[in-house]
């Protein structure tokens, strides 16, 4: 037991490195910090970048929070950056409780609040487009905190986080904010490199420990024992899982499956265990946005109520409070009654298909601990904060959007992350439901591994290369890219191969050693060998080719009725063709043929390696039926009594014939006359060169790799350069006027958007028309293989949208010479949902028309108007001098701007 001066000496220690900002800091908190969240703040206050990677839960964001308090004792500027709106939102929300309204300001897609303020929340994209436009706003900035920065592996938006860090001026201090990664020292080398001292700090001890469960037959089982201090699977799940198989797997009397006694649990009955245990609030993540959907309407029916009467209360007042602005008919279509019905049972899904206000009341309630069980899509675990007691995971695998793929330990643990409420929990709990097929050692590799590598999806784009060409110049754009961390990566791959090239190449010097002739230069003789054995190859090939062409000409001349001779392999013998098997896909004949063994079997090309021709003819019955054994051995005993004993000879063979050859007969003479033909050590020269092509192949192929790899992003620049200065956005190291307007444009089709800007085709629609035209270059479908053909407006919008089709067509042949591939086909299926909405349509009629015959979430449509209304904004600043786009996008968003669009929570 320490004694009081003991404890104060420990406590002084502890204090002893503090900075005065830190130490102030320390009071805004009601409990200690940790060691790694001090060590970062520590980092900060000295004049360091940090990056910090560490489980969700465990306090990341102390240290964002400390970069604003550190900007504010320093009369600077603090931009905290986010990856999504809601995580914005509830950030500012946070700091304006803190710090007030004057000191913090918001801005996103949809939101502008006090911008210029010392402190401003913001989405990365906004922040990006700051420093493309040189905005006067970043003037002071002091620091930049990147929460979740390992959005940067994000294939669609992770290339906006390297530009960002790559872009801000270096007076900046970073503090990035990243999940466990296992490859944060490489990251946090290359902030170095491109953002100077920057200190990692990596925790990996989460902050409420996590058991993992599974679930069977309603019975919740732990996945390890902790009996010692290496944990190991538990054998009574191991023993449970086989005795469960076994029941599902096996049959009745009669030979049909008995119903799975121990199948995954109902979905209601799993929350009323996790009731009875005491292990609510949960969140039970299901890979479907309709499983989530069901998931709560089956606990509804169930007559589940996980709250007290005080509890309703208060989430129909946060409810009818919170969704207040929306109108009545809007909320009727949405199922308002019944989903507030749910809530007040303690019950609700979370998905992207749902109204984001609805999302906000769902997490804010689930948040203060008034909804007990949410169902959600994994995309929760990559949004706000929200954590639960336990995450229940139906299935190990999911759809990607092409096919079935199973969880990685990386998914798994972002999922499981959720588990455990610092604070008020002792512990987490992950539960895994038990399915037929599911192996207790799968689910504990995906619990103890823990690789989750980020890797950069940095690809260069159109508007990227036009304003770093604006900005720098080309040379020196190049080489910023240069700097990125996916150039970073692939170099460090190239350090490898590099490695082993060298190595490749020793050996080559000692294999041409090896082969090394006193009489000549056993070089070239070994290389008149291989020419000769490469001729010889080819012709050999050209021969086989022909006589494949000769038999399958002669198997499509074969009618039923013929006795051939097939020549060898397993169905060697007479048979007797009963169908021709002509295939009209052009892969050659498969003539069906009844064998001399009475078996009825398929023939194809490969069987015949010389032509065929029938040696008899046989009638077959008309109503031959080749299943019946006794038909078979009639028809047998035809062929046979017909053949006899005649004397059919020996089956043809396939011989090459010498071919005369002058290439060949000129290799072999040169052989003959070279000094190295007459070496007694011939051959075994010979071996040492066999291995030195060899091996010279293999050393190809490396260094067409390391090729590949090095400069690879400068390279794709260049060529979107090329493109760039073919349709004249480019002139060199100068951004022409139509370049500066693709510079505002910041969207995935960027360069198609700047071409149908510049050649006019918008120029005389209607704001319900421009509308549907330019939803084609935002919105993708999400089944675009079983859709319908899209409904589009008639008239003009239809023409503009054909002649926007024929203009990608056109733009993705000019990046076919330029060795790119970047822009996608504009999809065309939202176009009727924003031209109605725009037209001032009623919800219920565009969610019911849909895309593509299929009916629209409202979450969905919500999503795809506010990114179409926000690319509607870019073109009115975009749209060259003169040009009625301004005043048409402007009508449009002000058509579209109304009902639950209209609606953006703040709270």
């Amino acid at each position: 037991m320490t004694t009081p001066a003991e404890r104060y000496a420990a406590f002084r220690q502890r204090y002893a490195d503090d900075g005065a900002a830190l130490r102030s800091f320390r009071g805004l908190y009601d409990f200690e910090l940790d060691d790694f969240q001090i060590d970062a703040c520590r980092a900060l206050e000295a004049g360091d970048g940090v990056l910090v990677a560490a489980p969700t839960g465990s306090g990341k964001t102390v240290v964002g929070e400390f970069a604003v308090h550190l900007a504010l004792e320093q009369g600077r500027k603090c931009f905290y950056t986010t990856p999504i709106k809601a995580l914005s939102n509830q950030k500012y929300n946070d700091l304006v409780k803190r710090y007030g309204t004057a000191k913090v300001g918001l801005l996103t897609g949809d939101n502008s609040v006090n911008g210029e303020a010392p402190i401003v929340v913001m989405t990365t994209e906004v922040l990006r487009n700051m420093l493309y436009a040189g905005s006067a706003t970043l003037a002071g900035l002091g620091f930049a905190v990147m929460d979740e920065v390992h959005y940067l592996a994000d294939r669609f938006r992770g290339a906006v986080w390297e530009e960002v860090i790559i872009h801000l001026p270096e007076s900046v201090r970073l503090a990035a904010l990243s999940a466990t990664v296992s490859n944060a020292e490489e990251f946090g080398e290359w902030l170095g490199e491109v953002r100077g001292d920057t200190t990692v700090i990596v925790d990996e001890v989460r902050p409420v420990p996590l058991w993992q469960h599974m679930m069977i037959s309603g019975r919740i089982y732990d996945l390890f024992m902790t009996d010692d201090e290496t944990p190991r699977i538990n054998p009574t799940l191991m023993r449970v899982t086989r005795d469960a198989e076994r029941l599902t797997g096996g049959r009745g009397r009669r030979g049909y499956s008995r119903p799975g006694r121990s199948g995954p649990p109902d979905r209601a009955q799993v929350i009323e265990k996790l009731d009875a245990e005491g292990l609510l609030p949960a969140i039970t993540f299901i890979f479907s946005r309709a499983g989530c959907q069901a998931a709560v309407k089956q606990c509804l029916y169930a007559g589940i109520r996980l709250t007290t009467e005080r509890e309703r209360h208060e989430i129909r007042q946060l409810v009818d409070e919170r969704t207040a602005h929306l109108p009545d008919e809007d909320l009727a279509v949405l199922g308002y009654l019944e989903w507030r019905d749910c809530l007040e049972r303690g019950l609700a899904a979370h998905h992207a298909g749902m109204l984001p206000a609805f999302k906000e009341v769902v997490e804010e309630l689930f948040t203060r601990g008034l909804v007990k069980a949410v169902f959600a899509t994994e995309t929760l675990a990559l949004g706000i904060n929200m954590p639960a007691r336990s995450v229940v995971i139906e299935k190990l695998d999911k759809w990607n959007g092409e096919t079935h793929a199973d969880l990685t330990p990386g998914e798994y643990t972002q999922l499981t992350g959720r588990a455990g409420r610092r604070g008020i929990d002792v512990e987490g709990h992950a539960v895994v439901l038990w399915q037929p097929g599911m192996d207790p050692l799968s689910v504990a590799g995906l619990a103890s591994t823990r690789t989750y590598p980020l890797r950069s999806s940095f690809q260069p784009s159109y508007n990227m290369a036009v304003n770093l060409v604006g900005q720098f110049g080309r040379e020196r754009a190049r080489a910023l890219l240069e700097e990125s961390f996916a150039q970073f990566q692939a170099d460090r791959a190239v350090v490898g191969l590099a490695k082993q090239l060298r190595k490749h190449e020793e050996a080559l010097e000692g294999y041409q050693e090896a082969m090394t002739c006193h009489l000549g230069d056993f070089t070239e003789y070994s290389g008149l060998r291989r020419r000769l054995s490469d001729r010889e190859a080819e012709l050999s090939k050209q021969r086989g080719a022909v006589r494949r062409a000769a038999a399958v000409r002669s198997l499509e001349a074969l009618q039923p009725g013929d006795v051939i001779r097939v020549p060898g392999g397993r169905r060697a013998g007479l048979a007797i063709v009963l169908d021709p098997g002509r295939n009209p896909r052009g892969n050659g004949p498969s003539p069906l043929v009844l064998t001399i063994s009475k078996q009825v079997k398929k023939l194809d090309p490969a069987d015949f390696p010389v032509p065929v021709e029938p040696i008899e003819k046989l009638r077959i019955p008309k109503n031959f039926n080749a299943r019946a054994p006794k038909e078979r051995a009639n028809l047998v005993s035809t062929l046979l009594a017909k053949i006899g004993d005649r004397d059919l000879g020996k089956p043809a063979r396939a011989r090459d014939h010498a071919v005369e050859d002058d290439e060949i007969n000129e290799l072999r003479r040169r052989i003959r006359q070279h000094p190295c033909h007459g070496c007694d050590e011939r051959e075994d020269h010979a071996r040492w060169a066999e291995r030195y092509y060899k091996l010279q192949r293999e050393t190809e192929g490396l260094r067409r790799r390391v090729e590949g790899r090095s400069h690879v992003i400068s390279r794709t620049f260049d060529r979107i350069c090329s493109v760039l200065e073919q349709l004249g956005y480019l002139q060199e190291e100068a951004v022409t006027d139509e370049g500066r307007r693709l510079g505002r444009i910041y969207t995935e089709l960027d360069l198609l958007t700047a071409e149908c800007l510049r050649s006019g085709l918008w120029e005389d629609l209607e704001p319900a028309e421009l509308a549907a035209c330019v939803s084609a270059l935002v919105f993708e479908s999400r089944q675009s293989e079983d859709a319908r053909r899209p409904k589009i407006p008639a008239g003009r919008a239809q023409d503009a949208l054909t002649a926007m089709t024929r203009l990608w067509a056109e733009l993705e042949g000019i990046e076919s010479d330029h060795g790119l591939s970047t822009i996608r086909e504009p999809d065309l299926g939202f176009a009727w949902a924003a031209f109605r909405w725009t037209k001032g349509h009623s919800l219920d009629a565009v969610l019911m028309d849909g895309v593509n015959g299929n009916e629209l979430a409202a979450g969905d449509f919500v999503r795809w108007i506010k990114q179409l209304m926000d690319l509607l904004g870019q073109l009115g600043g975009a749209a060259p001098e003169g040009s009625k786009i301004r005043q048409t996008a402007n009508k449009a968003m002000d058509g579209m701007r109304r009902g639950v669009v209209a609606y953006s929570s703040l709270t």
